[in-house]
């Protein structure tokens, strides 16, 4: 009978250490497997974001620029002055390349850790029309005022975009998109750690 007891408690102490070892196992996976697909959550957010252009800006200005040269290239017959009047339409864009942003992800400690943002890239491109020009058979314009003109067209052009603006203005929209991903680590209970120094550590 004793003998029976003992049996009796041995297997109910192995069943004890099966449901707990069990129970354990069980939550443990649980875990696991949230810690996981938080990371691929957040990860698959920031590929998502692999090239954005942050802002994009258009401008245009007419131009009168006159033009002296020698009637029929002769410098004998007195010079003339023509003028032309230039059209510049010019796109100017500032790019963010985020896939150089160095962003951690800490699975374990539950942390979003922003190491380094990339620089913008501002492109200016511009477009020049001739909108009119005086132009006879005696004073024609030839390929190089033609070169000329277009050249200080397009050197005003990007000297009338404020390069200094547009980067503040990309950069503050950046911002606002990195944000998207800030609010999608707080959701998942993640801290976010900015190493750059760019973000106001109060708001985080």
């Amino acid at each position: 009978m004793k003998n029976k007891q003992i049996i009796l408690s041995f297997i109910g102490g192995v069943v004890a250490m099966i449901f707990i070892f069990l129970l354990w196992n069980s939550l443990t996976k649980k875990a696991e497997d949230q810690v996981q697909n938080d990371y691929y959550i957040i990860t698959n957010q920031i590929r998502k974001m692999n090239k954005l252009v942050v802002m994009e800006q258009d401008f245009s200005s007419m131009q009168k620029t006159k033009v002296t040269s020698q009637v029929l290239g002769s410098s004998l017959l007195p010079s003339t002055e023509k003028q032309i009047i230039t059209f510049t339409k010019t796109n100017a864009q500032v790019t963010y390349d985020l896939s150089k942003m160095k962003i951690k992800v800490d699975s374990i400690n539950k942390k979003l850790i922003l190491e380094e943002l990339p620089n913008a890239d501002i492109r200016i491109i511009p477009s020049v029309e001739i909108q009119s020009m005086d132009d006879s058979f005696f004073n024609r314009f030839s390929d190089k005022d033609f070169q000329k003109v277009t050249k200080s067209a397009k050197d005003n052009a990007y000297k009338t975009v404020n390069q200094n603006r547009l980067r503040a203005e990309g950069r503050k929209q950046l911002l606002e998109n990195l944000d998207q991903i800030f609010v999608l680590a707080k959701a998942l209970n993640y801290t976010i750690e900015d190493q750059t120094g760019t973000f106001d550590k109060s708001k985080l």
